[in-house]
């Protein structure tokens, strides 16, 4: 196996964030390593802005798959890293640029030493939105090379390094994103009886939606519905004709999630009778749970516990949002946390993980696989 530094690309495509369906550098420097290798033992489908890469068994029964997100965030780094960002308001704050350099490396091991099986290593773009685990499943290229079995891994800051963290069944919750637009009338701050106005409607709305959860949803279940971010009105003089408020919703059940929409569709029509005012509601990108197949994550944790590999730690189930979740609906596999030592977290400015992360996933995987 040729001698690479799996940090070094780390490093380099932590250089190069870009967002969902815009990753044209990030496919363009996963192609041209891609293509280093040795033709003959791989074949590769571009997809959109993702990949399908192929690595031909000795004697295939069957394909394993292992699925790694490539996208950014549209965040302003402040790391003080020596190789930051170069693209203003992105950043890899969520650990995609570790999950490509431990997919390659994984990759590279593989076409330097061929397993009976074929693999299957797809780079996703959109994790972080509007979501492309679901369209890239759909594919004519993934239904032409579909595997019997994905893995993947996302990282953890609060874990050590050294040490994963899954668990059997439920892993991360199902979510939505939230948009509202409030739709009134304008006018003079002096003549309020004249207007609409959405920041009353909007405030009143965000106030009672705190109920939905604490009375609506079995109290042995969860959910979260949260607003991050409220616009509205222009000047301190003038009532605000439009408010738009944008969140989440999070819940580990899909009837919650339905239960949840069906209440906030409710208080919204109740809202608009009482301040007079329209409102448009979007749910956005909409992730399916996390739901690890039992029999292949107790596979693992039992050759871990043989191996001696990792300090392997059974967790609870996270709020967590991602869109992995609809190719383990498809398909039996997994994903796992893996622990990078970082004093701050996902979607922080100041995320750090520890780069000896990236050999001890390369480790671990490509001697699981291998035994497979």
């Amino acid at each position: 196996m040729s001698q690479v530094d799996f940090k070094i690309i780390r490093r380099d495509l932590h250089q190069i964030p870009e967002l969902g369906f815009q990753e044209f550098k990030t496919q363009k420097y996963l192609l041209d390593y891609i293509s280093s290798l040795p033709g003959d033992r791989y074949e590769i489908k571009q997809w959109k802005t993702g990949l399908f890469v192929k690595v031909h068994g000795t004697e295939p029964a069957r394909t394993i798959g292992y699925r790694a997100d490539i996208d950014g965030l549209p965040i302003t780094e402040q790391t003080g890293l020596p190789f930051p960002s170069r693209h203003e308001g992105r950043m890899h704050a969520c650990g995609h640029d570790f999950h490509m350099a431990i997919g390659l490396g994984i990759l590279t091991h593989f076409v330097h030493h061929p397993i009976k099986d074929d693999l299957l290593f797809i780079f996703q773009p959109a994790e972080e939105g509007p979501g492309g685990a679901e369209p890239m499943l759909r594919s004519a290229e993934m239904k032409e090379w579909m595997p019997d079995v994905v893995f993947a891994l996302h990282i953890a800051p609060e874990y050590e390094v050294g040490s994963i963290a899954l668990k059997p069944g439920l892993l991360f919750a199902n979510t939505s994103e939230l948009f509202l637009t409030f739709n009134g009338k304008g006018g003079h701050a002096a003549y309020p009886h004249q207007t609409k106005d959405m920041i009353v409607a909007a405030s009143a709305f965000v106030t009672q939606m705190q109920g939905i959860v604490s009375r609506n949803v079995d109290p042995l279940d969860s959910a979260v519905i949260t607003i991050g971010k409220m616009e509205a009105g222009t000047v301190q003089n003038i009532i605000a004709e439009n408010a738009r408020l944008e969140g989440t919703i999070r819940t580990l059940s899909e009837a919650s999630m339905v239960k949840v929409k069906e209440k906030l569709e409710a208080l919204i029509k109740g809202i608009e009778t009482t301040y007079d005012c329209s409102i448009e509601v979007d749910y956005g990108s909409m992730y399916h749970q996390v739901y690890n197949d039992p029999a292949n994550t107790q596979a693992f944790l039992d050759y871990i516990d043989d191996s001696g590999k990792t300090n392997a730690i059974i967790c609870r189930e996270a709020m967590t949002g991602e869109d992995f979740g609809y190719m383990l609906k498809e398909i039996p596999g997994f994903m796992f946390w893996l622990g990078v030592s970082s004093p701050y977290g996902l979607h922080h400015s100041k995320l750090d993980p520890d780069e000896k992360a990236i050999d001890h996933a390369i480790d671990l995987m490509t001697s699981y696989i291998g035994q497979l």
